[in-house]
């Protein structure tokens, strides 16, 4: 299995599996360190943190389909609140989740969703910064 993939216009992206597994790890991680931090955020502990990595494989759906819809419905909100309101995408999100997993994920109150939803947009960008950029620079040279 190929690790970079270099598509027709010539430009080199991580494979699908490899991204997936990357973003799950660290969605994962950030939904055990807020259910931990934070009450306001409970994520069943049956099955070894299972519900966990399902949230997060939820959530990475979401932001593939889902999100980039919400993004531009919210463009103009976004725009006047000079990008304060991009986390609140995340927010929705954080919610959606919540109300496909029912009881084994459940979120209360607004302020923590909003400080878990910035870090998972920083998780996002530090991610794509110092992990993935570097993996498929080194796979173009």
């Amino acid at each position: 299995m190929k690790i970079i993939v270099v598509d027709n216009n010539k430009k080199a992206r991580l494979n699908k599996v490899i991204d997936w597994l990357i973003y799950m790890v660290g969605y994962a991680l950030i939904l055990i360190l807020a259910s931990v931090l934070f009450e306001s955020i409970e994520i069943s502990n049956a099955f070894f943190g299972l519900f966990a990595l399902i949230a997060a494989i939820i959530i990475y759906v979401l932001n593939k389909t889902i999100k980039p819809i919400l993004f531009l419905l919210t463009l103009p909100l976004t725009g006047l609140t000079m990008g304060i309101f991009y986390p609140f995408l995340n927010v929705i999100i954080l919610k959606m989740v919540d109300f496909i997993l029912g009881k084994k994920f459940e979120t209360n109150g607004v302020f923590h969703l909003f400080f878990i939803a910035i870090l998972i947009s920083i998780m996002n960008i530090l991610l794509e910064i110092y992990v993935i950029r570097p993996i498929t620079k080194r796979g173009v040279e």
